[in-house]
């Protein structure tokens, strides 16, 4: 996803406590970006909804703080470069409204909870607003749950803005079709840790859109980082800010796309995971 000037978005929750909304122009993207210029006119919706699904950027647009985002040391340890080995450690075995908590107080908690809370936050669910306000409510520390809750209602609640996905004004798909939102992770590296905060970058690939006949908007895939702030708040890691940037992305092979009918008994087949070092 390209946000253009806006690709960097970062709260001020860590600074003033201070953030302003804005809402989106009606010839740009969902977040507030410039379109790409598309291949076809068939393509130009799918460029926007594949904006969509950069985890928490429904309110990239939303959330612009006066503070600026803590930045990674390019020149730090090396040990980060395997930072997603694996550690030996079981999973968390708790969960909140479905999401897995309860991480230790350490590098390899942070990069587990800024994981399974970026799963969340791309979900699906994030279009149902009881599901929505349960996750938020789950991954944000609660001084700042509260203004993510209002950002986000705005953007999800907007009719427009579920038009352009194909998606009635409740977040659902139309009859015979599948909404897909669903973050893969591939890696993760803590750029800082202090105890009891720390910066955790997630890479991942995304899928997003409506598979079944008749979808104008196909499944497609897409390549993002998106960089968190934990702290560690009530025994427990969660988010306070986050800024994000298109891919690494890599040489896509040239393989046949499925039928919508393969893909959308695979997304119905296929669970997810609780990711943990």
């Amino acid at each position: 996803m390209s946000l253009g000037d806006e690709r960097e978005t970062s709260g001020g929750y860590g600074g003033t406590g201070q953030t302003r909304t804005r809402l989106p122009d009606t010839d740009t993207d969902p977040y507030g970006a410039p379109r790409r210029a598309p291949r076809s006119s068939s393509r130009s919706l799918v460029t926007v909804v594949g904006v969509v699904v950069l985890l928490i950027a429904a309110i990239a647009f939303a959330n612009r703080g006066d503070g600026g985002a803590e930045s990674s040391d390019p020149g730090g340890d090396k040990a980060q470069s395997s930072a997603t080995a694996p550690s030996g450690k079981r999973p968390v075995g708790a969960k909140t409204s479905g999401i897995p908590t309860g991480y230790s107080q350490d590098e390899q908690g942070a990069q587990s909870a800024a994981t399974n809370y970026g799963i969340a936050l791309g979900s699906a669910d994030m279009y149902n607003t009881k599901k929505r306000h349960a996750i938020v409510n789950t991954v944000y520390a609660p001084d700042v749950a509260a203004t993510q809750l209002s950002a986000f209602d705005q953007v999800y609640s907007r009719r427009s803005f579920l038009e352009k996905l194909g998606l009635n004004e409740d977040g659902v798909a139309p009859s015979g079709q599948t909404f897909v939102s669903r973050v893969i992770p591939v890696g993760t590296k803590v750029t800082s840790f202090g105890g009891s905060t720390a910066t955790v970058a997630l890479w991942y690939t995304s899928l997003f859109g409506l598979s079944g006949e008749g979808s104008t908007n196909p499944v497609t895939e897409s390549w993002y980082t998106t960089t968190y702030q934990l702290k560690w708040v009530a025994g427990d890691w969660k988010i306070t800010d986050f800024t994000q940037e298109d891919g690494p992305v890599p040489v896509g092979r040239d393989q046949r796309a499925s039928t919508a009918e393969d893909m959308t008994k695979a997304v119905e087949e296929y669970g997810g995971f609780t990711y943990a070092r």
